[in-house]
């Protein structure tokens, strides 16, 4: 399949391992990582790939993942510090990776149109979806590994600091002059121009394909130095509070209302809240996450009163969310026709007008194009795999060394939670998201070896010890509200 855009575009796509490769060769892995899959998806052409048979496509998400992991093995930095221990992580990543060729043996049926068939799914679609998973999980697999240590947290919420502050003169741009850089660079516009209009001026989209995607960025981004204000960091030598300033500003310019809507709750929450509720909170986003599915299959959620509150301050919108429901509604009676497994590739599991054979049906959420495509199965294998991140950190907090590190886990624990719920609502999974994700999970399991072994060595001292020669054991952190500052 030719690829979309100008010989630069094909360029930038394939010199990424390079930059990767040099990236490696220059800094820690830890930074490396970081700046690859972060620096892919910033720099890296949106809706330009090349696909070849039977593998997946390569693109800005795939080719940076395939890039790292292949520059960590053979330079040998693939080392995990943590002793690998089967359990409930692992189930979930084999399922998620496997579950798709179960999906595809039970959809060998093709299914009617008046104006054709939607083709069956076979043993070859089974199979390159599974290799697809695989590359989906490259950055949950490496952040799992390698992001395990308190300084490689920290790293994450810099690289977000620094990554914010240079994206915000593109995004300036863009708001003044309009979401044209990648045409002018790349060659082509990866959506529709006119949806990135706003009240006389424009969402930014730079080179990551929509202004929505560009909103979270920005959130993300604010978020971070939040963190680090929180911890009373410093970015290059610049106070975290007045980037957090700067940078919850340029949200704001974003103008879009669910990104600014996440930023107020998080910075104060992040501020003004112990770490043990930041926890608390970002658990129980995961877990509403989990369980929407089977609120709105059963109609508990209220859209009707959601509706109503929406349409009295912006009817605009609550149109588009209504028709939203509606959709979704449908989709999910389409999907719950095969529960478990969901109805594989090619639309299958799409609305089709009965007279036309048009596809007719609006898919925004992620949640909803999961459970129709791989069903209860594959929702629960991909949105179980990120919420466990949050309820693992959630558990191994009381084993943090230091309040600092135990507010670096909650503000990340928050960040994660935030990538699920915006998972409802929009479809954008990025590969960050896998990679915060792993980042969690590899630091909540590198606490928990971390006080397995202390409890070792303790219990192997002496039951008795000199007067003068007593030492107390780590105490676990107090979660108290910050200090004035």
């Amino acid at each position: 399949m030719p690829m979309e855009g100008n010989w630069f575009a094909v360029a930038a796509l394939f010199s990424w391992p390079v930059v990767v490769f040099v990236l490696l060769t220059r800094t820690e892995v830890s930074q490396a990582l970081l700046w690859a899959v972060l620096g892919g998806q910033l720099l890296l052409p949106a809706g330009s790939a090349l696909k070849l048979s039977m593998i997946p496509q390569l693109d800005k998400a795939s080719l940076p993942s395939l890039a790292v992991l292949l520059a960590c093995i053979l330079s040998g930095r693939l080392k995990s510090a943590n002793p690998w221990r089967p359990g409930l992580v692992d189930v979930l990543l084999f399922v998620f990776v496997l579950s798709p060729l179960i999906t595809a043996m039970l959809n060998g049926d093709v299914i009617p149109l008046p104006n054709g068939v939607l083709p069956s799914v076979g043993l070859y679609d089974g199979l390159s979806s599974v290799i697809s998973q695989c590359v989906v999980v490259i950055p949950f697999v490496l952040g799992r590994s390698i992001l395990t240590t308190e300084r490689s947290t920290e790293q994450i919420f810099r690289c977000f600091a620094v990554a914010g502050l240079l994206y915000s003169l593109p995004m300036l741009f863009e708001i003044r002059m309009s979401p044209q850089l990648q045409a002018w660079i790349y060659g082509f516009m990866p959506g529709e121009f006119y949806q990135e209009a706003r009240d006389g001026t424009f969402r930014p989209t730079v080179f990551m394909g929509h202004g929505l995607i560009a909103a979270f960025f920005a959130m993300t981004c604010a978020v971070a130095s939040c963190v680090l204000w929180r911890v009373r960091a410093t970015v290059k030598g610049v106070e975290a509070g007045p980037l957090t300033v700067y940078l919850t500003s340029m949200l704001v310019l974003t103008k879009s209302f669910g990104a600014i809507l996440y930023a107020l709750f998080l910075i104060p929450l992040i501020r003004l809240c112990s770490t043990r509720v930041q926890f608390r909170v970002a658990t129980v986003l995961a877990a509403v996450v989990l369980i929407y599915p089977a609120a709105r299959t059963l109609d508990i959620i209220p859209t009707q009163l959601i509706d109503e509150t929406i349409r009295s301050v912006n009817p605009e919108r609550a149109d588009s969310l209504q028709t939203r429901f509606d959709n979704e509604h449908r989709l999910v009676d389409r999907a719950m026709e095969r529960p478990l497994f969901g109805w594989g590739r090619y639309g299958r599991s799409r609305l089709h007008s009965e007279t036309s054979g048009r596809d007719d049906s609006i898919t925004d959420g992620r949640w909803v194009i999961t459970i129709g495509q791989y069903g209860i199965v594959g929702f629960i294998a991909e949105f179980g795999l990120l919420a466990i991140t949050v309820f693992r950190a959630g558990s191994s907090a009381r084993y943090a060394a230091s309040q600092q590190e135990a507010a670096l886990l909650a503000g990340l624990s928050l960040i994660v939670a935030v990538n699920l719920v915006e998972l409802i609502p929009n479809s954008a999974l990025l590969p960050w998201t896998w990679l915060l994700a792993g980042a969690l999970v590899g630091r909540a399991e590198s606490l928990r070896v971390s006080a397995r072994q202390r409890r070792r060595t303790t219990s192997m001292q002496p039951m008795f010890t000199p007067l003068g020669d007593r030492s107390s054991n780590p105490s676990k952190v107090a979660f108290d509200r910050p200090s004035p500052r």
